[in-house]
């Protein structure tokens, strides 16, 4: 049991290691300040909004124009603004869409199931309201496994794959997972407290940059929403059931789309250490042999949101795969 108590440390975003001295000294939470809904979070572009069925509401960034059609989606209890640095650089280039899945950002809230094909078929359903019959998809995280299983229950939908530090390519005993879907619970996100916040949110990196903490200031601003924050804790709880129940490790070969897996080399929560131990290179490797028309690319002094981290590299990385050439 204890063995199973320490894994709580490397599960996903939600928990951490270490954060260093100096990124604790930048944070004064005195200057915080709470939002009463999630709409009034300022994001780094305008953010327009789709119904779809179910009384879904997806919010979604739509920039610049192109002939191919780059849709961004962002990891577990994260948000549209992860992209910003993607989409400033290639939205001059291609059209750039950055979603806010349900449950999470400006999208709606309510008990929605949050499964990766739940996921997967609303991305679809967008994509086909918005008059796009083809895209590319770029996810990060949990956002990598929506990915795929999109690209499995899509095929004609989805032209590529962009894989970033991609969950769901790593294998869990039944017990594991149950232990999973027990230890993680709506209240326990809830209560996390302001500097575990901070912490969680530093071990994504290899070393945070100053521009990521917003990150932080958000996830405490939308404490005060109220029943929608309540429903964001919601989600991440039955998203991280979703992840666990769809592994899509076994349907790895059935990807028939042109793959491309970025990780970084200092990545410290895929794979996960407690459990299945390994190195970033390792399944980064390991995913693009088990996908019949991969490569994987692992950036150096980069962690687990290496897309933000070493944005000019993953961007010009991105480039080279879209037949784009080298990044300006």
């Amino acid at each position: 049991m204890s063995a199973m108590k320490n894994l709580l440390l490397g599960l996903s975003i939600l928990f951490a290691l270490s954060i260093t001295p100096a990124a604790q000294a930048q944070m004064n939470y005195d200057s915080f300040q709470k939002v009463s809904s999630f709409s009034e979070l300022q994001y780094p572009f305008a953010m327009k909004e789709q119904a779809l069925s179910e009384n879904v509401r997806i919010a979604y960034a739509d920039e610049g124009k192109g002939s191919t059609t780059l849709l961004f989606v962002h990891g577990l209890g994260s948000y549209a603004p992860a992209w910003k640095k993607q989409v400033e650089a290639l939205s001059s280039t291609y059209r750039c869409i950055a979603v806010d899945l349900p449950g999470y950002g400006k999208s709606s809230k309510y008990a929605h199931p949050e499964s990766m094909t739940f996921f997967a078929d609303k991305l679809a359903e967008l994509a086909d309201s918005l008059g796009i019959d083809e895209v590319v998809m770029v996810g990060h995280s949990m956002g990598g496994q929506i990915s795929m299983v999109t690209a499995l229950r899509h095929p004609d939908l989805v032209q590529k794959l962009v894989l970033v530090a991609p969950a769901g390519i790593e294998t869990f005993t039944e017990g594991e997972k149950e232990w999973f879907r027990r230890a993680i619970t709506p209240k326990g996100v809830l209560l996390t407290p302001l500097q575990a916040i901070e912490t969680n949110l530093a071990t994504n990196f290899y070393h945070m940059p100053d521009e990521a903490w917003f990150m932080v200031r958000d996830r405490y601003a939308i404490t005060g929403a109220g029943d929608e924050f309540h429903w964001y804790c919601t989600a991440i709880t039955r998203s991280v059931q979703g992840m666990v129940n769809e592994p899509v490790y076994r349907d790895l070969p059935s990807i028939k789309q042109p793959t491309l897996v970025v990780m970084g080399a200092s990545d410290r929560l895929i794979p996960n250490r407690y459990l299945n131990g390994g190195s970033p290179r390792s399944i980064a490797e390991e995913a693009a042999q088990l996908i019949p028309d991969a490569r994987a690319v692992v950036v150096k002094k980069a962690g687990h949101f290496v897309m933000f981290e070493q944005a000019e590299k993953v961007n010009e990385e991105i480039r080279t795969f879209l037949g784009g050439g080298m990044a300006n």
